[in-house]
């Protein structure tokens, strides 16, 4: 049952080098630069995204995620949440309009995989850059770099999947799209949805709570991520993985790093998913498939580097 949750809003990402980052995610990915605040942070969005903006890059002395948040159809909705969050055992924070700028009050709480999560419902809307909302053109002709579209979803470590997945299914109304199973049936990664996508976030069990893995950003075609992958290598981009396909929702896939060690992917394609369907199980002895589907074997950088 959906609970009034949309879809992602934005994620706030700490950068070690503010030039740096916001040359790597305009020049590079092709995000636009929307604002500056008196806190040194930058917004950003993609150009199909009407919002403002859905990245925010804050300067700091190590790299991660600061929180995720997503986006509520109404005011009301909004409310109905919190009430849902406290009732759950959330500790929740009302964080006043304006904090972020140009967006309305956030209710931020604390999954138990240790992320930080928000909910928010108004945010000021500038529309899809570069193209009018009556008659437009196919895109915009002044886009940079891998020219991404939307901001798509992250890939968080932590412990308490179980309970993670409870939140986000009974407060939230996420459905479990994908999932690896364990030969006793232990869920050690989860996919979780809102929308049609085949996820808007996911949670793999780790020890160490609140880490951070990659925030992905969708292309529109393979074509588009190898062009991706040659743009890495124009400018000495450092790679992970790729270009490849997943076996796990099936997008086509790179996977790369900003200047301060932050993972980026970007990818195209994919499964859909609507609330009627079966959750797509993998086996965890199928992992090496279900991540790189080509290679059959796990990159242990990729497990292993976190912020």
């Amino acid at each position: 049952m959906k609970k009034g949750v949309m879809r992602p809003g934005h994620v706030q990402l700490r950068v070690l080098d503010m030039d740096a980052a916001v040359k790597h995610y305009t020049e590079l990915m092709g995000l636009i630069e929307m604002d500056r605040d008196q806190q040194g942070r930058v917004y950003l969005k993609a150009w199909t995204e009407v919002d403002k903006y859905s990245v925010v890059l804050r300067p700091a002395d190590e790299p991660g995620m600061d929180f995720m948040g997503f986006k509520c159809v109404s005011e009301e909705a909004l409310d109905a949440l919190r009430a849902g969050l406290v009732a759950f055992g959330c500790e929740v924070q009302d964080i006043p309009a304006g904090e972020l700028q140009d967006c309305g009050r956030r209710v931020r709480f604390v999954a138990p995989t240790g992320h930080s999560f928000e909910l928010f419902a108004t945010k000021q809307q500038t529309g899809k850059w570069g193209v009018n909302n009556r008659n437009p053109e196919a895109w915009p002709r002044d886009l940079s770099g891998m020219k991404a579209t939307r901001f798509d979803h992250c890939l968080l470590y932590g412990p308490n999947l179980l309970q993670t997945y409870e939140l986000f299914r009974d407060v939230l109304g996420f459905d479990l799209a994908e999932q690896v199973l364990t030969p006793d049936g232990t869920r050690i990664a989860q996919f979780l949805s809102v929308s049609t996508k085949a996820h808007d976030v996911a949670f793999i069990e780790h020890p160490e709570p609140n880490k951070f893995h990659h925030a992905s950003f969708y292309l529109d075609t393979w074509n588009d991520v190898l062009r991706a992958a040659d743009l890495i290598s124009m400018t000495d981009t450092s790679i992970d993985i790729g270009p490849t396909r997943h076996g796990l929702t099936h997008g086509q896939t790179i996977y790369f790093f900003d200047p301060s060690g932050n993972r980026n992917e970007v990818f195209a394609g994919g499964d859909y998913h609507y609330p009627d369907h079966e959750p797509v199980t993998w086996d965890a002895g199928e992992l090496g498939k279900a991540i790189f589907y080509h290679d059959r074997v796990l990159n242990e950088r990729f497990l292993t580097v976190l912020t």
